[in-house]
């Protein structure tokens, strides 16, 4: 999703060098030892919070399942190299969005500006306080996107691009794509003849977003910016999180970050981590488990399994995938 939301503000984005590299600092490193413990702490109580690639088996019906990092990274070949031979042998590869579906939402986000733009509402200026505002607009501008332009961005769309680090949106527009690891395996199934299945429907992420109040809207726009200000450096933190395994961590590392950056009570930020996980990960996973397991099912009766690859994130957790299909009597295993 972030590599299409990326792709399609190519246009607005100021002309920038291509970065062969975004180098920023390891956020959780630098954290005093009290908070870098608490949040050791909490991600431990994580039910199946270390790894990325994990096994599900229910009698014949088996699923292998990666969790993924969206951009590209040379250490992704690794993952490929292990997993091209198990696509080139699976009934199916899931993923969140498809070639189709990914087609279908760029289509209708170009076709209907008024799904990123609010044309006739407030502008985000009259509903933010004035500090937010140009707290807000510095960190778009430096995604190159002018403050005429934000100012009527819907808040999920400014949400959304704040959480993307300006040296990635670079790359991105230098190269035209993200490359992350689902797609990567994509090609691997594409080129193996092997079908590539929406989990979601296309337009998921709209229907989201379209049920918040005005007041979620814009508590997701200002939940986000402590992020957004060091977003390379957030960047370099997922990323190293995400290869070491250990990717619930940058979680809660955004709560604790929040808790010290962002002028807001830590009741509200736990208020807005909680949402947040509701909105973006648990209601989806809990939507995700029907397909999953049709496919695994259909994949059996023909002696075959299916590869599952989505978000990290949507792994772990009491509502992440691993827990709900284990609750529902699947048996999980670590990958080889």
């Amino acid at each position: 999703m972030k590599r299409l939301i990326a792709a399609l503000l190519i246009g607005l984005a100021a002309p920038a060098a291509h970065a062969a590299e975004c180098a920023g600092s390891n956020l959780l490193a630098a954290l005093p030892a009290a908070d870098r413990a608490a949040i050791r702490s909490a991600t431990d109580a994580v039910p199946f919070h270390q790894g990325i690639l994990w096994q599900a088996r229910k009698g014949k019906a088996r699923i292998t399942m990666v969790g993924t990092y969206h951009f590209d990274d040379p250490r992704h070949a690794a993952m490929r190299a292990r997993l091209a031979p198990v696509i080139a042998e699976a009934d199916a590869l899931l993923v969140e969005l498809g070639p189709k579906e990914e087609e279908q939402l760029k289509s209708a986000m170009l076709a209907d500006p008024a799904l990123m733009m609010d044309p006739t509402g407030p502008t985000l200026p009259e509903r933010l306080q004035p500090e937010e505002w140009k707290a807000i607009s510095a960190a778009l501008a430096d995604r190159g996107i002018p403050a005429i332009v934000a100012s009527k961005m819907r808040p999920w769309y400014v949400a959304m691009m704040m959480g993307m680090s300006p040296c990635m949106l670079q790359q991105v527009a230098a190269t035209g794509a993200a490359n992350g690891l689902d797609w990567q395996l994509m090609a691997e199934a594409e080129g193996a003849g092997i079908p590539v299945v929406a989990l979601e429907p296309w337009d998921t992420v709209l229907k989201l977003f379209g049920g918040l109040t005005p007041q979620q809207e814009l508590d997701m726009i200002v939940y986000t910016l402590p992020a957004a200000q060091h977003a390379d450096d957030y960047a370099t933190t997922m990323t190293d999180a995400y290869f070491a395994g250990d990717v619930w961590q940058i979680w809660e590392f955004g709560r604790i970050d929040a808790y010290r950056n962002s002028g807001l009570p830590k009741a509200e930020v736990d208020r807005l981590t909680d949402e947040a996980q509701v909105l973006l990960m648990d209601a989806r996973n809990r939507s995700w488990i029907a397909p999953l397991t049709a496919a695994a099912d259909a994949a059996a009766a023909r002696d075959k399994g299916v590869v599952a690859a989505f978000g990290a994130l949507h792994l772990p957790g009491e509502n992440g995938v691993l827990r709900l299909l284990e609750k529902a009597g699947w048996t999980i295993e670590k990958g080889e």
